[in-house]
């Protein structure tokens, strides 16, 4: 039986300040999608150009990465929730793996770009996916570090049953990334 009352404010999972952040960083992406979609409507062949360059199978990889490690995410929320800390350790450090097949494959990608001398001055299409394949790759990063960091407390019995918004608020964040990531695979390797 739960001890709240229908007077009580609705619970949000996590932190206030970390809702606050995502909220910004979908704002920059937003508009970065925005301009992309402005860009590619006024280049059109120049796009299609620079996309038939990218391997959709890439983007696959990493969306599968991406996507399993947020199910990873959800499934160590649900294991502190019933108070199993280790379980939600383990749980956390697969997030982690995943994010790192991410992180592999996409320099592997960014490798091979650079090698064939592309970059952020080449034109108009490598300007956006560069800066922003990098700058979702940072959020990635970031995130990974944000997990770890949860996963080692969660393995140290930081969290409970009762008190688990570090797990919430990270997972919200990894969320965050997937959200990014499933509008950035079709904008910058699909869409003809």
């Amino acid at each position: 039986m739960s001890t709240a009352s229908a007077l009580d404010p609705p619970r949000y999972p996590g932190d206030l300040a970390m809702w606050l952040f995502i909220l910004a960083e979908l704002l920059v992406f937003g508009v970065f999608f925005l301009a992309y979609a402005f860009a590619r409507q006024h280049h059109l062949a120049l796009f299609e150009q620079g996309q038939a360059g990218l391997n959709p199978l890439t983007g696959v990889v990493h969306t599968v990465a991406l996507l399993s490690g947020g199910y990873a995410v959800v499934r160590a929320v649900a294991a502190i929730r019933r108070g199993q800390s280790q379980r939600c350790a383990r749980w956390m450090w697969g997030a982690v793996a995943c994010g790192a097949v991410f992180a592999s494959v996409k320099l592997a990608e960014l490798g091979a770009v650079f090698a064939a001398g592309i970059s952020l001055s080449t034109d108009l299409f490598y300007m956006f996916y560069l800066s922003l394949s990098g700058f979702h790759f940072l959020h990635v990063l970031l995130g990974m570090v944000m997990l770890g960091y949860v996963a080692l407390k969660a393995g140290r019995g930081g969290y409970d049953a009762r008190a688990h918004d570090g797990v919430e608020t990270v997972a919200s964040y990894w969320h965050m990334v997937d959200l990014v990531w499933v509008v950035l695979f079709p904008l910058l390797y699909l869409l003809r």
